[in-house]
């Protein structure tokens, strides 16, 4: 069998590596036990979570065993990684519930049945540690100096680091050395902004158990232009679809750029590297057909195959057949009686974050009510533009259709 690690190398997704030559060899020669973790930050994980799950199932296909670790204590005090403010302080029971929302999502990519995975909770043992002698055994074996330098902390020290978020790097560090010793655990995994954190980790189960361990980050998400991907104007595409609708969500992926379309494929997908190499030499409207197959891809991992079918279906429907889907995302609105402005009817539908940015819609010539233009910011809509089929189609831009409804 393939090294996993020719195979992530060759799909663009390893970003730094401690020691490559001996990762590699460990990973040809043995099943090894790697981790990666999760912080509850929210009720569901996101699509940049999304690439680290994707990494998680390379390495268990190759034989592998993952751990996902979910932060039921690191949750408690946040990590300033990549953050330029102090995250949110949650209780625990928001973060208990996150975490079990992680479990159901984590399982559509990984595989857990019969130990071929397994899902730990740091909370297990960081909760009830005692301060002073944590602080006694491990913290002695950190240097503040050291610390400072790390990328992690330096952009957060002109606008403030706090004591609390400071203590992370320690505790993600006593994961990996509790991880080694429960599981055998012998590499930790994480996007690149978590080099410093598991850096402190390999130097602590050194220290501590005189044990060789090791890290490997895997490129951040990021679009042609350097910013993150997983945007947009009403916020990040989740994995749950109760946040993230998967017509929504299908969408993000074929309106993705040209420039972005095939890394985002060998990166996010299994589609085999010769295909994509084929892909490579596609220009134009061919990289429209890429986009879809990432978009199905992608949405068949997360969403499963019947529901990817499903929204494949009412995309080409729509932008294929008149603009009109059984399947297609559906805005209720309020009775308004005699009539409502468009900005409002807008962003009362949450179809843009604001009557601003409506406005600012409009003046672009990026809306139509069905196949009407939408030049007036002060266009009235009547219930009388309902009647004929009960609804009526909203179209923002080429790409993004919207079946608006009364509600009751």
């Amino acid at each position: 069998m393939e090294n996993v690690f020719d195979v992530l190398q060759e799909r663009g997704l390893i970003a730094q590596t401690t020691h490559e030559e001996e990762i590699r060899e460990l990973l040809g020669k043995e099943k090894v036990t790697f981790y990666i973790g999760f912080d509850p930050t929210a009720d569901s994980l996101h699509v940049g979570h999304f690439l680290q799950m994707v990494v998680m199932r390379h390495m268990q296909m190759h034989g592998h065993k993952p751990i996902a670790l979910v932060g039921g204590g690191t949750g408690h005090i946040g990590d300033p990684s990549g953050r330029t403010d102090m995250r949110q302080m949650m209780t625990k029971e928001t973060i208990d519930h996150n975490c079990e929302c992680f479990k159901k999502q984590l399982s559509s990519v990984v595989d857990f049945s019969d130990d071929k995975a397994i899902m730990v909770n740091n909370a297990d043992w960081l909760l009830d540690l005692n301060y002073v002698e944590f602080l006694r055994d491990i913290g002695s074996c950190f240097s503040v100096n050291k610390m400072l330098q790390a990328e992690c902390f330096k952009q957060r020290l002109e606008k403030g680091l706090s004591f609390l978020e400071f203590n992370y790097m320690l505790m993600q560090s006593y994961d990996f050395l509790m991880l080694s010793r429960k599981y055998d655990c012998k590499i930790e995994l994480g996007g690149d902004d978590q080099w410093s954190n598991i850096l402190g980790g390999l130097e602590l189960c050194r220290r501590k158990d005189q044990k060789q361990v090791y890290g490997m980050t895997f490129t951040l998400l990021t679009n042609s232009e350097g910013k993150k991907m997983g945007k947009t104007a009403s916020g990040a595409v989740w994995l749950d679809p109760n946040k993230t609708s998967p017509y929504d969500f299908y969408q993000y992926w074929v309106n993705v750029s040209d420039a972005d379309v095939i890394k985002c494929i060998k990166l996010l997908t299994f589609v085999p590297m010769d295909e994509i190499r084929k892909m490579e030499q596609w220009e134009g409207a061919e990289l429209n057909q890429a986009k879809k197959i990432l978009a199905y891809e992608v949405t068949k991992l997360v969403h499963g195959e019947e529901e990817a079918n499903k929204v494949k279906a009412a995309a080409e429907a729509v932008f294929g057949g008149g603009g009109v889907s059984a399947d297609m995302p559906t805005k209720e609105i309020e009775d308004f009686g005699d009539g409502i402005g468009i900005l409002d009817l807008l962003a009362n539908t949450g179809i843009v974050p604001s009557k601003g940015e409506a406005r600012r819609l409009i003046q672009q010539n990026g809306l139509s009510l069905g196949d009407d233009k939408v030049t007036d910011p002060m266009l009235m809509v009547t219930k009388a533009d309902f009647e004929k089929e009960g609804f009526i189609i909203v179209k923002k831009g080429k790409k993004a259709f919207f079946k608006v409804v009364i509600k009751g």
